[in-house]
């Protein structure tokens, strides 16, 4: 088994190599990761995916890749992950990150790099001659003209692997004062954004509506074809959307104009985090504040005696908890009981029962 090729391994070697995968020095204590907080960072949201990611984790730690910690007391849940000190150097061969033979090092002291490269003769890096040949290639048939594309198309283009370039980028070739996606000319994109637009009886200046999970998008959708209540309802994708805030102005533009956006999710310490965190990024781009939707978190907080268990250990941010305003103080309640909502509880036979 490669896990090179799978999804939550990937993300799992990337977070990896930014805590310490490129430091000289030897590490002397096992990496490890939360399993909730993996898939967040993996946006890796639906129940399906959820189930392949597991299946995927389990399959790595029988082959020795991995080691898994369940929940205390329940064995069947995934608490955290482990990357063994004695794994890491296979994860690195596995995922094509190897030092240089000393042949390889010769022939990168030697080579006539293009300028954008040119600190190659001088600097280490985990990458062997032939893919740092590659974009040296690039660069030489007047790749500095080229228009500047997604970075999965220009990764395809220079090393035959759309998504080869996605690693290649959090390693030492990339740090300050080297190499950069400009040079490259690609650049990241956010997911794209799904929403639907409100019947024309809705105000002009009625809010957006943006939700986290797509069973909820898709029962608030049908009910606001009624109700009226939102310019448009858009599907948040769970940590997805943080990037892809930067696509409301476009969002804006289809409807005539800039106005509040409120956000609905999960009340857990994910559900926070992301609205908060996208918050932040939208008042940084100049655009409106992310509010909560304060009737739907208070709806649903009317269900904490159907609240799930949560993730033993799991913490929210105190900030997180801030930008929910009012209420903040029952959510806290709920965390601290080790209690979560998820937001499909509002779903639509809840709504279809609200007054018009």
């Amino acid at each position: 088994m490669n896990p090179a090729h799978l999804p939550i391994a990937r993300e799992l070697f990337i977070q990896w190599r930014r805590a310490r995968g490129d430091r000289g020095e030897a590490a002397t204590r096992n990496y490890t990761r939360g399993w909730e907080e993996l898939l967040e960072d993996a946006g890796i949201l639906s129940a399906t995916e959820r189930n392949d990611a597991e299946r995927d984790v389990r399959a790595l730690a029988a082959d020795g890749w991995i080691k898994l910690i369940p929940v205390r007391y329940k064995p069947h849940l995934l608490y955290r992950i482990i990357l063994p000190l004695v794994q890491e150097a296979r994860w690195k061969e596995a995922f094509g990150f190897v030092a240089p033979t000393d042949e390889e090092e010769r022939r990168i002291r030697e080579h006539p790099w293009q300028p954008e490269l040119a600190f190659l003769r001088e600097a280490r890096v985990n990458l062997g001659f032939a893919e740092l040949q590659q974009i040296d290639a690039f660069l030489k048939s007047d790749g500095r003209d080229c228009i500047v594309v997604p970075i999965k198309e220009r990764s395809l283009e220079i090393f035959g692997d759309e998504k080869r370039l996605d690693l290649v980028a959090d390693s030492t070739l990339f740090r300050a004062g080297r190499l950069t996606l400009d040079h490259l000319r690609c650049e990241t994109v956010a997911e794209p954004l799904g929403w639907r637009r409100g019947p024309a009886s809705v105000a002009p200046d009625a809010p957006v509506l943006v939700v986290e999970n797509c069973a909820t998008w898709h029962s608030f959708v049908r009910w606001n074809e009624s109700a009226a209540r939102y310019r448009a309802v858009v599907y948040g994708r769970g940590n997805a959307f943080i990037d892809s805030v930067s696509l409301l102005p476009d969002l804006f533009t289809e409807l005539g104009g800039a106005g509040p956006i409120l956000y609905f999710g999960d009340l857990d310490p994910a559900g926070l985090r992301i609205p908060r965190r996208a918050h932040e990024r939208a008042i940084r781009l100049g655009l409106p504040a992310i509010q909560p939707a304060t009737w739907c978190y208070e709806a649903l907080l009317t269900c904490a005696a159907a609240a799930e268990s949560a993730e033993e250990g799991s913490g929210v941010d105190e900030t997180d908890l801030e930008w929910l305003g009012g209420f903040g103080e029952k959510v806290r309640a709920l965390f601290r009981s080790n209690r979560r909502l998820a937001q499909e509880h509002i779903g639509r036979e809840f709504l279809l029962k609200l007054p018009s």
